[in-house]
Formats: C-alpha cells, structure tokens, sequence
C-alpha cells in the first residue's frame, strides 16, 4: 500500500459555509500529489472507522482535503477542533471525472436524496455543467455551487 499518511494525528477541521467540506482534514505533505479531481481517491481508517474510495480535493499549491461527512463523524463520535487519528492510502487514479464520481460525491455530502428528486432535465443539467469544465477547479468550484443548492 503507498500510504500517504499513516498514524498521523488531525485535527477536524469545521469551517462554516464551506458546503461538502465544512467537516474536512487537510491531509499533510499532499500538496505535490498530482491529480485532478476524482483522481486522487483514498482509502483508510479515521479513529479505527473505515473509509473506502474517498476523493481527495485537490486545491492549487495547498494540501489536499477530505471531506468527513455526518455518517464518519458520528461512528467516530467527534467534532470540528478535536483530533483524530488517520491513515490514508492512495488508491490507483483514474482518469478524468466521471458521473459515478459526481454521485458519490453528492452521496458523501448527503445531498444525493435531493439530486434524486430532480426531474432528469435537470439532473442532466447539473452532471454536464460539471464534465464540461475543462479546469479542474472550476470542476470543484461547479460541484460545491451544486452541492450548496442542493442542501437547501
């Protein structure tokens, strides 16, 4: 396994307003991983809670981040400012950003129920007004807007 940390002690950070990451670690010594987003996926344990196929947000020349929805934070029973313990492997990455990636996206930031509801005009809509991005972070930036919408 390449593990891109191992043992490491976080702390979960909160940050109000930050949509699917409002929860998030920022992953140390990550920055030089290269990828675009849904390329750097993870797998791993957060407090002895296993994760499996997380993606990594790439954010130009910063640490990546993950996202730790409701469903890890209360298995492992924390809260933003508190420490955990992570381990993180690097799963093999793939290329460019596929609709499957997108729902789970939309699944780790429980707004997957409210995509579902949509008529398919305009699931079509928001699936293409994300793959059409040629930019990477207008990508991230295209499914944050998305993800804010949808949990309201």
């Amino acid at each position: 396994m390449d593990y891109i940390i191992k043992d490491e002690k976080l702390e979960l950070i909160y940050e109000h307003g930050k949509g699917a990451w409002t929860y998030h670690l920022r992953i140390p010594n990550s920055k030089n991983i290269e990828g675009k987003w849904g390329e750097i996926v993870v797998s791993g344990f957060i407090d002895n809670f296993e994760i499996s196929r997380r993606q990594l947000a790439p954010i130009k020349g910063e640490d990546k981040m993950l996202s730790v929805n409701s469903e890890i934070r209360k298995a492992i029973n924390k809260k933003g400012g508190e420490i955990v313990t992570v381990s993180l492997y690097l799963l093999k990455k793939k290329e460019g950003i596929t609709e499957k990636q997108i729902l789970e996206t939309f699944k780790e930031s429980e707004v997957l129920e409210a995509y579902k509801k949509l008529n398919e005009t305009e699931k079509n809509e928001i699936l293409e007004s994300i793959i059409s991005q040629k930019v990477e972070e207008k990508q991230i930036k295209t499914i944050i807007k998305h993800i804010d919408k949808l949990s309201k």
